[in-house]
This record gives structure tokens, sequence and C-alpha cells, in this order.
């Protein structure tokens, strides 16, 4: 049996299941979501899959006797399969409004969900997410902070050989390949691409053409982290730009990837509008673009857009993993000076450059220097995250700071 793996959303589920008589958790699909309320609620929860067609009928031809059949408290797992339970899901929690801790569920697609559950459980349930695992959690220590916060608990330091932190981009986060280090991950990759178009995308009625769509896939992680004219990108493929973004729109929901959109402020008219694209996690970037050894990743021509994934990857999964919305943009000017990373806290923004070199530079923070200039008082101190050890001051307000402490 596979070792369990903490996560850093272990407090916040327990937290929500004692202050809302519903929980939804959603993510992609293996993630980990199952083994988590498992883990957790085993032993004082029902458990039911609605994903074996049998049971998505019974759930499907009489809802109300398939709730009185598992009363609560029940964790229904893929509830996409069964959308027609949660208006009677509704029902029984409005007879029982006090209690909290009812019904447990979980989702793989964002897209109709999201929708049908706003619509039917609106004020009574928590919405949390749960990504593939981050590397605190990996490492052990899912209850770590960013550097930035460092003032709430003592920071403990980590360090990572360059060749196995690239062996572990490779690889990725979801937590079959992290427990069991003997899968092979191009393979374990190839099959979950297939899996999610086959279950998941198919269902969407935007997909005609599985192939086509497996090469608009590809065709983004070429473009990983850079400017995303999705115009040119339907150009390219031969189909409407109204279908690359409704293509787009299916990822984004599926949890597959993250589109960075720059930051607006006083100064917004210097300011491209065009975003960026980030796989969520890096592993499935890796597997798109044929990458199979370390070494090759980290000095081909992929290497900077992978490690700025990973980086990105790491801050989306671990602000979901608190339970929070990740306020994460980019800054970059129309004359072309860029902040890889701005995250917004408090009013406050903290830039973060993502270099690709172990050896980092004073120069490397020139841009960071550029955005206080711009932007003033509101700029905490800021981080230029790189692959090696070292973490010192290149200049005032700015520290180099290993991808291992994030």
């Amino acid at each position: 049996m596979a070792r369990y793996i903490n996560r850093s959303l272990e407090p916040v589920i327990e937290q929500a299941t004692r202050e809302f008589p519903v929980v939804v958790l959603i993510g992609p699909r293996q993630s980990g979501k199952t083994t988590l309320l498992k883990h957790l609620f085993e032993g004082d929860f029902g458990y039911v899959s609605l994903e074996p067609p049998d049971v998505c009928t019974a759930a499907q031809t009489d809802p109300r006797a398939f709730i009185e059949m598992f009363p609560p408290p029940v964790i229904f797992d893929e509830i996409q399969y069964a959308p027609t339970l949660l208006p009677y899901i509704k029902e029984r929690v409005d007879a029982r409004r006090a209690q909290s801790g009812q019904y447990l569920l979980t989702g793989s697609q964002n897209l109709l969900l999201m929708e049908q559950v706003t619509e039917s459980l609106a004020g009574r349930s928590a919405i949390l997410r749960l990504m593939p695992l981050t590397q605190r959690e990996t490492l052990g220590d899912p209850h770590a902070v960013f550097p930035w916060e460092s003032d709430k608990r003592a920071l403990s330091r980590r360090e990572i050989s360059y060749r196995d932190l690239w062996k572990s981009f490779l690889r990725g986060g979801y937590p079959e390949l992290v427990a069991d280090p003997s899968r092979d991950p191009f393979l374990w990759h190839s099959s979950y691409i297939q899996t999610y178009l086959e279950r998941d995308v198919r269902s969407l009625r935007q997909v005609g053409d599985l192939t086509l769509f497996q090469n608009f896939i590809r065709a983004l992680a070429a473009r990983s982290a850079g400017l995303l004219s999705l115009t040119e990108l339907a150009r390219d493929l031969g189909i409407a730009v109204n279908t690359a973004k409704a293509w787009l729109s299916i990822l984004e929901a599926t949890f597959q990837v993250t589109v960075l959109r720059p930051y607006f402020a006083n100064v917004g008219k210097r300011m491209v509008k065009t975003p960026k694209i980030f796989f969520n996690d890096v592993g499935t970037l890796c597997r798109l673009v044929g990458l199979r050894d370390p070494e090759h990743a980290a000095a081909g021509p992929m290497g900077g857009a992978i490690f700025e994934t990973a980086v990105i990857a790491e801050l989306v999964k671990s602000y979901f993993h608190r339970g929070e919305d990740p306020k994460i943009y980019f800054w970059r000017t129309s004359s072309g000076v860029e902040v890889d990373i701005l995250i917004e806290a408090n009013r406050k923004l903290i830039p973060i450059e993502v270099k690709l070199s172990a050896t980092p530079r004073p120069r490397m923070a020139a841009s960071i220097k550029r955005l206080r200039s711009d932007l003033g008082k509101r700029v905490l101190p800021g981080y230029v995250v790189h692959p090696g050890h070292v973490r010192l001051p290149l200049g005032k307000g700015v520290v180099a700071l290993p991808f291992a402490d994030l």
C-alpha cells in the first residue's frame, strides 16, 4: 500500500466540516481528494462513489430514494456524474440546517459543477480545492510558510540537489507518482493525459475532435510561461478563435492550467493585456513537450519555462491548500520591462523574479527595482527565485531565494 502524504488542506477541511453542512472538494483527477477524505473521516462518514455506471444510474433515476439510502454523514465521490442529487441534498440539509458536517462532495470538473453547486447549495457549502502535491507536502512539511511570512514561524531550510530538483519537475506532484518512486513518470503522465481526454473532455460539448484538442494542449505547452495570443494559436492550428477560447476555458475548469493575468494599477495604460499560460503540474508540461531526462529539461530550450511553471504551480497550489484564492499576477510594460510574478497580499505587492541560473547576480533584480520606482510604497521586499542553494541580498529590498525555500 502506498504511503499516505499529509496535506496542507487537512485542517482547513476539518474546520469547514465543523462550520458548514456541506463541504465540496474539487480538483483534478488523481490529486488525492478521495484518499484525503477517507484518511480524515473514514469510520465517521459513509462513502459512495458515483462513478460506477450502475450507481450513477440509480442516483439519477430516483435521487430522493438514493439520498434516503445513504443518510448523512456521507461522502459522495465524483458528484459531477450525478448532479441531479444536489437539489435533494439541499432539501435534506435544509431540514437539519443547524447540523454541520452532513455531506462531503468531491468533483473533478469545475465547468458545470460549480454552477450547479452555487445554485443548489448557496450559503450551505464550503468549496475547497485540492491540487497535486506542493513541494512542502512532498518533503513532509505541509504547514511551512512562505519566506515573506517568516515572522509567523521559523523557516526550516531545505536543500535539494540540482539534479534531484529537475527529476522532481519531470515527475510532477501527483500523489501516486510521489508515493511510489518506482513508477515511470513519462508513462504515468501519458496515461493520465489519455484518461483526462477520454473521461473529462469527451463529456464536454465544446470538444468534437479529441485529436485536435490534444494538439491544442500540446501547442499550449510549447507556449508555457510566454505571452499567450489565442489569435495566433488558433491560426496555427486552423481553428476559430472562439473555439480556442472555449477550449482554454475547459482546461482552466478542469484544473489543468492557470491563466496568469497582468497586474493593473494607475500606470495601467502602459501595461499589456495579454495573459500568460501555465500548467498546474510541471510533470504534465514536461510530458506534453516530450522531455524524459532532467539534463535535457534543465539545459534545453524549455528550461526557463519549466522552472517558471514550477514556481507558479507551487504558489498557486499552496494558496489553494490554505483555502485561499491566489492573487497572483505578472507585471509588464509596453516597453517590455517585466516582473514575472506579483503576489497581492493585504493591499501590498510581493515581487518575484524567476531565473534559471543557479548563480544569482544583482542585475537579476533590475526589473523589481523598476517596479518599485513605478508603484512606490505598495511594493514590499522582493525575491529572485533560482534553482541553486544560495540565499543572499541582491541589493536593497531584494533577496536571492532557492526554489527549495518556497
